[in-house]
């Protein structure tokens, strides 16, 4: 009969970002095990609040299978010798396998007899497995940062206090550290303390709801949000449900109870963004809006606790709230009695990078790449581009930003349009740190993007540059995702920028900086943002083989490369496209580095050299003027036509050819086609 496994870790408050992960850890870990174990099963689920992780596991079968296996040995004439004693041969098998040689068998086969051995493995109880399952389950969890307590060889995110470890109801033993798994769970740390006696799942979430604890994340965050909702409405307004902070919130909390406070309307002056993040990240605070979506002072905290007087608790958090706020309103007024510009002579005290200098030499550098793409993109900005990225970085020499640092770019935006700045400065001030994460919002306008990419170039360089490169498991200065970011403004704003001249620019403006070759890092950076994209458009559900010819044949600007890739990946798709790229992929493959010689006519010897000689002659200036005009499309179609001469000439001629002329003249017949599609694709990477 098939039971269920429940385990629960009792801890203190583990911090809410820890425990998402540390649900999937323990569903992977679990279910890992049990297939390892050769167990049957059916669901698992998996609980988290700040005192406890659980996992409940159904239907699970109460002993292994029997386990039958057959191993073939070597041949007999080699595991015994001419009087019939074993060799090292038969020796080593019978070792392997954990019997004697006397226990082997022979089996005829095709190619003779072999030594032969079937083995039965009786299956083990479950709850004799559990023992060593459970234990290696709990020791097994890891977070980004862990605890060691008292004199314990142990380590968890908090200290342990108890472990609840049951199979059909009867506990599986086994001792973590200073603790004992039991039967025993326990309630809301304030509310109800005490211990509850646990049999499985159901009567744990049961006696949870008994003891003021919503044990079931699921459920305890649907309750927030309806309860935040609800007092929103009940203030006047509608509440601003943050996915985000509700995730966090959840996790924070076991009894959810809404509370609705109150501020100074004064407040209400200060820059949206600064409200909400005194009240988001710092207090964990929900805002609240009207019809037109304007911020009420009014704000909802979710206690974890139910007050005997809710006044206190109110009042208490309206106090903390108004500090904040107060501080917030004083650094405000204090900013503005300077001017933002001011603030950019400050930045020559500030080290950006040890190697790379400070910030106002990093400001001087970007403001020519932004400037220039601007001279290019839209010649008219070149001004404002030039202003906003002189002002871009100002405002992190302000006294908010030093208190709030989430508010780079939005306070400098606030006080450059209190400046009377050019809308158009204000908003790129803000837009340039865009995006800030992957499929995160673009820029709205050209000369946030053009700033954007110039910073972001800038620090990719930079760090490439004096050796700051991402491995496999680190990125502390998210050179991936400024890399991304770049390409993803590039394509959206269909701009036809060159990466190796935006690289190459980028590192003359810090040669003197440089720690490695010039050379050797653009080289580097160019092939990091080209497997970027790779990435980019493979997410895309590109093929990989058809990205991989494209970006191997010529990575130069982003939205030309996605074009080919588009045009490639249609012709892909059709009936006819195998049998070409088998023909192109062996002329790449016969030519290798190519043979630039000019094609002899009077060394033709077959009809089909000529012919395919007056193929490529007939569409070279198309196929020239298309890819000119970037209609890969059209251009592989005219290239696709020379399938026919292309097979013809290798089913009618030898290429290499004894004589030395012919052979070197038909390799730069074969040249020509190569180069017709050279800059659109590497038909070498072509799986066909």
């Amino acid at each position: 009969m098939a039971k269920e496994i429940f385990l629960e870790i009792g801890t203190e408050e583990i911090p809410a970002g820890f425990l998402p992960k540390a649900m999937a850890d323990l569903e992977r870990m679990i279910r890992k095990e049990l297939e390892t174990a050769r167990l049957d099963f059916t669901d698992i689920r998996t609980f988290a609040t700040p005192r406890r992780l659980a996992l409940s596991v159904n239907e699970v079968a109460e002993e292994q299978p029997t386990l039958r296996t057959e191993s073939m040995g070597p041949a007999k004439q080699i595991a015994f010798d001419a009087d019939g004693n074993p060799t090292k041969a038969a020796i080593g098998f019978a070792r392997g396998q954990g019997v004697d040689v006397k226990d082997l068998q022979t089996v005829k086969t095709d190619k003779g007899e072999y030594l032969y051995l079937e083995k039965e493995e009786p299956g083990r109880p479950t709850t004799e497995l559990l023992k060593e399952v459970l234990p290696r389950l709990v020791a097994g969890l890891s977070f980004k940062k862990s605890m060691r307590w008292e004199n314990q060889d142990v380590r968890f995110a908090r200290p342990m206090h108890w472990i609840v470890a049951l199979y059909g109801g009867d506990v599986v033993p086994f001792n973590h550290g200073n603790l004992t798994s039991g039967g025993l769970s326990r309630g809301h740390r304030f509310m109800a303390p005490q211990e509850f006696a646990v049999t499985g799942v159901a009567d744990w979430l049961e006696g949870c709801r008994e003891h003021f604890v919503t044990a079931d994340q699921n459920e305890r965050k649907a309750t927030i949000r309806e309860q935040v909702i609800a007092a929103g409405k009940a203030a006047g307004g509608s509440t601003v449900v943050d996915e985000a902070l509700l995730q966090e919130v959840t996790y924070l909390l076991e009894d959810p109870t809404p509370l609705c406070g109150t501020f100074e309307e004064k407040y209400l002056q200060l820059p949206r963004e600064l409200l909400v993040t005194s009240m988001k990240e710092h207090q964990r605070y929900f805002t609240v809006e009207d019809a037109s979506g304007k911020l009420l002072n009014k704000f909802i905290t979710v206690s974890n606790t139910r007050p005997e007087d809710e006044q206190v608790v109110i009042k208490g958090n309206e106090k903390v709230i108004r500090a904040r706020l107060s501080d917030a309103m004083f650094f405000w007024e204090e900013d503005q009695k300077v001017t933002l510009e001011s603030n950019l002579e400050a930045l020559k005290q500030v080290i950006y990078q040890a190697k790379l200098g400070t910030s106002y030499e990093k400001v001087e550098r970007f403001v020519q790449i932004a400037s220039g793409l601007a001279a290019r993109f839209e010649p008219p900005s070149v001004a404002l581009t030039e202003r906003a990225a002189r002002l871009a970085k100002c405002d992190l020499e302000t006294k908010m930003v030093y208190e709030f640092p989430e508010l780079q770019g939005i306070m400098g935006r606030e006080y450059s349009r209190i400046e009377g700045e050019d809308p158009r400065v204000s908003t790129a001030i803000f837009e340039h740190y865009l995006p800030t994460e992957a499929g995160g919002t673009l820029p709205s306008d050209n000369i946030g993007a053009f700033v954007s990419i110039a910073d972001k170039i800038d620090t990719i360089c930079g760090c490439f540059g004096v050796g700051l490169i991402p491995t496999g498991s680190a990125d502390p200065y998210a050179l991936r995702r400024s890399a991304i970011g770049v390409l993803n403004i590039i394509l959206d704003r269909g701009y036809q920028a060159s990466i190796p001249q935006l690289v190459e620019q980028s590192l003359g403006l810090m040669e003197t900086k440089l720690t490695r070759p010039a050379g050797e890092v653009q080289a580097d950076v160019v092939e990091f943002i080209r497997l970027r994209l790779a990435n980019m458009l493979t997410g895309r559900d590109f093929a990989t083989d058809v990205v991989d010819a494209v970006l191997t044949a010529r990575f130069d600007e982003p939205n030309d490369a996605v074009a080919r890739v588009e045009a490639l990946a249609a012709l892909k798709g059709a009936a006819d496209f195998e049998p070409l790229a088998v023909a192109f992929k062996r002329v790449g493959n016969i030519i290798k580095g190519g043979v630039d010689n000019e094609v002899r006519t009077e060394l033709f010897e077959a009809d089909c050299e000529r012919a395919l000689a007056d193929a490529i002659r007939s569409a070279r200036q198309a196929v020239a003027d298309q890819v000119a005009g970037k209609d890969y499309a059209a251009a592989l179609q005219t290239i696709a036509r020379l399938r026919e001469p292309v097979d013809a000439f290798f089913d009618g001629v030898m290429v290499m050819a004894e004589d030395d002329e012919i052979k070197a003249n038909r390799l730069a017949l074969l040249t020509q086609v190569a180069a017709l599609f050279a800059d659109i694709a590497d038909f070498t990477r072509i799986a066909a």
